[in-house]
C-alpha cells in the first residue's frame, strides 16, 4: 500500500497563483514521487476573489484536491494550523499559496524524511528575493526571539516543511486557541533536518503581510515562549527606582550646598515625569500582551468555523 503525503496550503486572495501551485504539486508527484499517493488540502480564509471558485473547479476534476472554506477570515495564525490537523497523511507538507516556497522541493524533502532519521524537514531561508530591508528585519526578529525563548527555536524558518505523522499527532494533543506554529514544532521536540533554500520573489499578487500581521507574529512568538520580557521590566523598574532615588539625594545635597545660587525650577520634574511615564507605558504594554494571550486561551474558541468542505470523505 502506498504511503500518503498530505500537502496543506493556506490561501487568501490568491487567484493568480493557486492553480499554478496545484499544477506544480501534481507534476512533482507524477514525475518524481509516483510511489506515493497524495492529497492537496487548500484552506481558503474567506477570500474576496475567485480563489475558492478556482479550487472547486479543480476539485471536480481531481479528487485528490480538497478544499476547506472558512466562514470568515480567521487570520494567518489559526487557519493553517486547523488545516494541518485535518490532514491524514503519513507525512504532512506545509506549502503557502504565493509560490515563494518552491513546490519542486517536495520530492527532496520526502527523500530526506523517508530515511527515517528525522521527523521534520524544515526549509530555512538562506537568501530571499524580497526587499533586503524586509529580509534583514525578519532575520533580526528571528535572532531576538531565539535568544529570548525558553525553547530552542529555528532561525529563518516560516513554516515551510515536511512533518511526520507523529509530529502532527503531538500537536493535535496540544489545546492551543492561538497556536504559534514555529514554536509548537520546537516545543514537541523530534529530530529536525534544516534544509537551506533561496526564496524567489512573488510573481503575482501582493503580499498579505503588513505591519500588524508581522507584529502579531512577533509578539506571539515572544509571549508564548518567554517570560524574560516580564523579568526585564521588573529589573529595569527596580534599577530606575534606585537611579531616581540617587538623583533625588544628589539634587538635595547640591541644593543645600548652593541654596541661593541654585534654582529648582520645574524642568527636572517634567523630564522625570515623562521618563517614568514612558517606562510605565512600556511595561503596561508588555503586561497587556501577556494578558491578551491568556484571555485568548481562556475563551477556548475553535481555531476556525468552516463554511463548507469539498472532496472530504
Amino acid at each position: 500500500m502506498k504511503k500518503l503525503i498530505s500537502i496543506v496550503t493556506p490561501a487568501f486572495n490568491e487567484e493568480g497563483n493557486i492553480e499554478e501551485l496545484i499544477s506544480r504539486v501534481r507534476t512533482v508527484f507524477e514525475s518524481q514521487l509516483p510511489e506515493y499517493d497524495y492529497e492537496h488540502i487548500v484552506i481558503d480564509n474567506a477570500s474576496g476573489d475567485q480563489t475558492a471558485a478556482i479550487v472547486k473547479r479543480l476539485c471536480a476534476a481531481d479528487k485528490r484536491i480538497k478544499l476547506i472554506v472558512n466562514s470568515r477570515n480567521f487570520g494567518h495564525i489559526r487557519s493553517p494550523v486547523h488545516a494541518m490537523k485535518q490532514a491524514r497523511g503519513d507525512a504532512v507538507f506545509s506549502l503557502v499559496a504565493d509560490l515563494q516556497d518552491p513546490p519542486e522541493l517536495i520530492a527532496e524533502f520526502v527523500r530526506i524524511w523517508e530515511k527515517g532519521e528525522h521527523q521534520m524537514v524544515l526549509g530555512i531561508k538562506k537568501t530571499s528575493a524580497e526587499s533586503p530591508v524586509f529580509f534583514f528585519v525578519r532575520k533580526m526578529y528571528y535572532a531576538l526571539v531565539t535568544k529570548l525563548s525558553e525553547v530552542q527555536l529555528v532561525k529563518n524558518f516560516t513554516g515551510f516543511g515536511l512533518y511526520d505523522r507523529r509530529v502532527i499527532d503531538a500537536i493535535r494533543s496540544i489545546d492551543d486557541a492561538y497556536p504559534y506554529w514555529r514554536g509548537l514544532i520546537c516545543e514537541v521536540g523530534f529530530s529536525k533536518y534544516l534544509y537551506p533554500y533561496n526564496q524567489p520573489v512573488r510573481s503575482r499578487g501582493i503580499t498579505k503581510n503588513n505591519f500588524y500581521t508581522l507584529y502579531d507574529i512577533g509578539m506571539l512568538g515572544i509571549t508564548t515562549h518567554s517570560k524574560l520580557p516580564l523579568r526585564i521590566c521588573t529589573i529595569f523598574g527596580f534599577m530606575a527606582s534606585l537611579l531616581s532615588l540617587l538623583i533625588a539625594v544628589m539634587y538635595l545635597i547640591v541644593k543645600i550646598l548652593h541654596w541661593d545660587e541654585m534654582s529648582l525650577g520645574i524642568a527636572p520634574l517634567v523630564i522625570g515625569m515623562f521618563f517614568f511615564g514612558s517606562i510605565q507605558l512600556m511595561v503596561i504594554g508588555f503586561l497587556g500582551e501577556y494578558v491578551g494571550n491568556i484571555h485568548t486561551q481562556a475563551l477556548k474558541r475553535p481555531l476556525v468555523v468552516e463554511l463548507e468542505r469539498v472532496n472530504f470523505e
